[in-house]
């Protein structure tokens, strides 16, 4: 029996501060390739990142490179206002089109509640599983309820903020 192929999309910044907010620590990216790839051939694997410039990111989009990401970048964006701007939604979305015909997992590690048409609409036109990770208390209940399964993000995907 042929393995799975699955594609992973890890919108970075969700991510970071839904598991700071619960946890006060980190997303493992190491821990969570080793148990999404189990048994599975990952055919593609994108995080989606914002772009501050400085050096502890670069180390960071280093270390996800070498683990197997294709990293995409956009740049921060201060607004006058005092808020900051850094999407990602709309290209997250056109890549997971895009892979959904040459995978038959979609794995979104993300709570954004937005993306929860795109898992309906994969899983109706690719006939493709869906599986999103999430910090549970702040992953959308509309996002948890369309994908195939959703994995909670607990301790073993973790690690502990370095001062």
């Amino acid at each position: 029996m042929t393995e799975p192929r699955v594609a992973l999309f890890v919108d970075v910044q969700n991510i970071y501060y839904t598991t700071r907010q619960v946890f006060n620590s980190h997303f493992d990216y190491n821990a969570f390739w080793a148990q999404v790839g189990h048994g599975r051939q990952i055919v593609k694997a994108i995080a989606y990142a914002i772009d501050r410039g400085d050096a502890r990111q670069q180390q960071f989009q280093r270390i996800l490179r070498a683990i197997g990401f294709e990293v995409k970048l956009k740049p921060f964006i201060q607004r006058s206002d005092g808020t900051a701007k850094g999407d990602w939604d709309v290209g997250i979305t056109l890549d997971v089109m895009r892979w959904a015909p040459k995978a038959d997992i979609i794995t979104l590690v993300s709570g954004d509640g937005d993306f929860d048409l795109l898992l309906q609409a994969v899983q109706r036109e690719h006939n493709v599983q869906t599986e999103v990770y999430g910090v549970e208390p702040l992953t959308a209940a509309s996002l948890m309820q369309v994908s195939s399964y959703f994995v909670p993000i607990t301790r073993e995907l973790l690690l502990p903020i370095q001062k």
